[in-house]
């Protein structure tokens, strides 16, 4: 079901604020702002992604101008959040944290994070046009919000595309892709799948893990009409569009290359890139991938366009992270680690992140003329971010355990090992325990996902 985009009052009251702010009267507020706080470092982790090299590529622009150190690790993502946790656990030396879609709740509740309203109650630190306005607020409410506060800003985010292989579409008799998931299967599917030539249709990333859960299962719930959770944090898996969505994830199978249930994100791409299938739903990240003649022979076959539509309209996969300081911080590393992340995320450098390789959050930058000629991407994934579901993947601190049931029932359920019915009640029955267990059915913790 389409939910309209929730603005949490805090957003709307801090983009009032700072839009009243005046202009500052020096050429370049940041160099005067970290006039104070010269030497000092900053600590976060990075992922190896593209958005991460692109603000590492320009890195030594902030630390000349405001002659503050940025230490990052990079860190596989699947080790990221343990790393972070056992970091703020025991009060370490994180000053960044780097906050994914579905641990903002666990963050926030845990006292790890500093609102964005406290840190920009110091005017002399404050970017005057930090307009958060200029972020779009599906991002803003999902990356970094929780229980009506803000507590991070986007960076490195991504929307679910699909990606296609025009050459080969046009070679079946289409000459656009298909709108709907109903068209992909019932009308693409079957003339771009030819097994004895080992061609398929369509690739979806399914290896068991977070790709299992995020990227495969909840992928075809939300465009059919059904969701994870009901309004009670009840199982909403065995409502008739849940169960439409995850049967009709089972028929798409035969479109799909043998062994794609342990397929991650880099094996759907590589099939695609090499030529094995003709379309995959990826994230938005993999655009560079896909565009490099060094890991694609796609070259101009290569087309992007906003994933199919479902029953329920287009809600696609929604992901990335915010950064946000670190409560455990001294307070001028706080205010070191705030200048960086209204620095990265800024509109000012905005172009020069996405020429880099980033995909920014900030809505003016893809109304640029020459960035829309040059990325494909753009448009779709704009047209993506207009509407969407915050808690496509519940964002709360249970979310990890839950993941863990759905990522091995739901590839037990993808290999046929149990039926689409019987998988969804054994995740629903295991996922309530979990939730029982928290406190979200005694009164103990808000139903806030």
């Amino acid at each position: 079901m389409k939910r309209a985009l929730r603005i949490c009052a805090s957003v709307v009251a801090l983009a009032a604020a700072t839009a009243a702010m005046p202009v500052a009267a020096m050429a370049d507020w940041l160099e005067d702002a970290a006039k104070p706080l010269k030497g000092t470092e900053v600590n976060g982790i990075f992922l190896d992604r593209p958005g991460y090299r692109a603000i590492i590529k320009l890195l030594p622009e902030f630390e000349k101008k405001t002659g503050i150190k940025v230490n990052y690790e990079i860190v596989p993502y699947e080790n990221a959040r343990e790393k972070e946790v056992l970091n703020f656990t025991s009060r370490g030396d994180l000053t960044m944290a780097l906050v994914d879609l579905v641990w903002i709740g666990e963050f926030a509740e845990n006292g790890w994070l500093v609102p964005v309203d406290d840190l920009a109650k110091d005017k002399a630190i404050t970017d005057p046009n930090l307009n958060l306005k200029g972020f779009f607020p599906l991002l803003l409410d999902a990356f970094g919000s929780w229980g009506g506060t803000v507590y991070g800003l986007p960076f490195d985010n991504y929307s679910g595309l699909l990606f296609y292989n025009s050459c080969k579409l046009k070679e079946a008799g289409f000459d656009k892709p298909p709108a709907t998931w109903a068209e992909l299967k019932d009308v693409y599917a079957p003339k771009l799948t030819d097994a004895s030539k080992n061609q398929y249709a369509y690739a979806l990333q399914s290896r068991r893990g977070e790709t299992q859960s995020a990227d495969s299962f909840m992928r075809f719930l939300w465009p059919f009409g059904g969701s994870l959770l009901n309004k009670e944090f009840k199982s909403n898996l065995l409502s008739k569009e849940s169960q439409a969505g995850l049967n009709f994830r089972q028929d798409l199978l035969k479109y799909m290359p043998p062994g794609v249930v342990s397929f991650d994100h880099a094996e759907a791409v590589n099939a695609l890139a090499q030529g094995q299938v003709a379309m995959i739903t990826e994230w938005s990240a993999f655009y560079s991938t896909l565009t490099d003649p060094a890991t694609s022979k796609l070259g101009d076959c290569l087309a992007v366009a906003p994933e199919p539509a479902g029953p329920a309209g287009r809600l696609p996969a929604l992901g990335g992270f915010s950064l946000a300081v670190a409560a455990q911080a001294t307070p001028e590393q706080q205010k070191a680690t705030w200048l960086f992340i209204q620095w990265a995320t800024s509109e000012a450098i905005a172009k020069a992140y996405v020429e880099a390789g980033g995909v920014s959050g900030r809505m003016a930058v893809y109304e640029d003329p020459a960035i829309k000629a040059q990325y494909k991407f753009v448009a779709p994934m704009v047209a993506s971010w207009q509407a969407g579901v915050p808690e496509y993947r519940p964002r709360f601190p249970a979310w990890p355990a839950i993941s863990e049931v759905v990522a091995e029932w739901g590839s037990k359920i993808e290999l046929g090992e149990v039926s689409v019915e019987a998988g969804s009640k054994e995740i629903g029955t295991r996922m309530e325990a979990i939730l029982q267990k928290d406190g979200y059915y005694d009164g103990k913790k808000k139903l806030l996902q």
